[in-house]
């Protein structure tokens, strides 16, 4: 662990404020205790804090090793103790050393320092604390800190694996169903097979290329989406019509690639391939207020298997929005007059 106070300016400079204050509080002490010492109490107290700051600085790294050994509660008190004697001793040996070099009575320092002997140690010891209390709290933080990075970390990787998840459950019996259209449509029709294959190829190239949840334009996707329907049309043929009402502003909005994908892969399999008549998906997208909303229909005929599935693909789209946008984007469905709806409400801005 790097040393907490030279992490971050903000830090060092709280540290010797911190100090400043200290000494300015001893020297008033003296000061009122001891008047008649004011010309050596002022330097003797800075220069005693002094050492004493730059001492607690270096006393981080045994103290934090010792922290890390996880050492039991007695060996952790009785280091702590060793700690504070070897550095109040140290302070008041070379405050007094450094000062008898410098003071130019050094009798009278000699017999100010043995009157402040016992409030040297009285104080060194509340400072010594104060800085010890002080370590663990930037210990704490940091732990703290880390655990949050941690917990953001392991959070991302679950959202990460889990919307792989859910873009993979994309139907694989449409690929199979095209597969098989192309190998009959070799025998009767070599050149629309030829179309269905360059088709394919595009929207699988679509599917496999993107980067997983890179958000991509609503145009985008509504290219690829095509592909899928002129995919879908030389299955289905006639039954299969599509209609588009997209204001020009829509088409810019970013959103997960491939997110509509289930929802049309709905409207075939509920509405196209369980009827008789043709089945019309109408795909609508308007701006409003901040939000574009996405609408996708088509219609039905009761009585057959619609609304019997597993809800799979609603389910996804529904996950992927809420891990993607949050509580920012929404679904809802709606069933009228032999019409199925979904309405997405994306934010225009991610």
């Amino acid at each position: 662990m790097k040393h907490p106070v030279f992490e971050n300016r903000t830090r060092l400079i709280i540290w010797w404020l911190a100090w400043l204050f200290l000494a300015l509080g001893q020297t008033l002490l003296y000061y009122f205790a001891y008047g008649s010492f004011e010309l050596i109490s002022i330097p003797d107290t800075l220069l005693s804090l002094l050492i004493f700051s730059v001492l607690m600085l270096s006393l981080w790294f045994p103290f934090n090793y010792f922290n890390q050994e996880k050492a039991r509660p007695l060996s952790m008190i009785i280091n702590l103790v060793t700690g504070g004697i070897v550095t109040i001793a140290l302070t008041i040996l070379l405050t007094k050393s450094i000062m008898l070099l410098i003071a130019s009575d050094k009798e009278l320092y000699n017999h100010y320092w043995s009157v402040t002997l016992p409030y040297r140690t009285g104080t060194g010891v509340f400072i010594y604390f104060l800085a010890i209390l002080a370590y663990y709290l930037f210990i704490s933080l940091t732990n703290l800190s880390e655990k949050k990075a941690r917990e953001a970390r392991l959070e991302s990787l679950v959202r990460e694996t889990e919307l792989k998840m859910l873009r993979s459950q994309i139907n694989p019996h449409f690929l199979f169903n095209s597969l098989n259209s192309i190998s009959s449509l070799t025998v009767t029709n070599p050149e629309k097979a030829r179309d269905m294959v360059l088709n394919l190829s595009e929207f699988m190239r679509y599917a496999l290329s993107k980067k997983d949840e890179q958000p991509v334009s609503f145009r985008s996707e509504l290219e690829n989406l095509r592909l899928y329907f002129d995919i879908e049309k030389v299955r289905f043929g006639e039954k299969l019509s599509t209609e588009e009402h997209i204001e020009e502003n829509c088409l810019e909005i970013k959103m997960p690639v491939m997110i509509l994908q289930p929802l049309y892969e709905n409207a075939i399999k509920h509405g196209v391939y369980e009827s008789t008549g043709t089945v019309k998906i109408i795909t609508e997208a308007k701006m409003s207020d901040g939000y574009a909303v996405i609408t996708i229909s088509n219609n039905f005929e009761p009585g057959l298997s619609h609304g019997k599935g597993t809800g799979t693909g609603l389910i996804n789209v529904e996950r992927r929005l809420k891990l993607f946008y949050g509580s920012k984007a929404s679904m809802s469905t709606l069933t009228e007059d032999d019409v199925f709806k979904v309405t997405l409400y994306i934010p225009a801005e991610i």
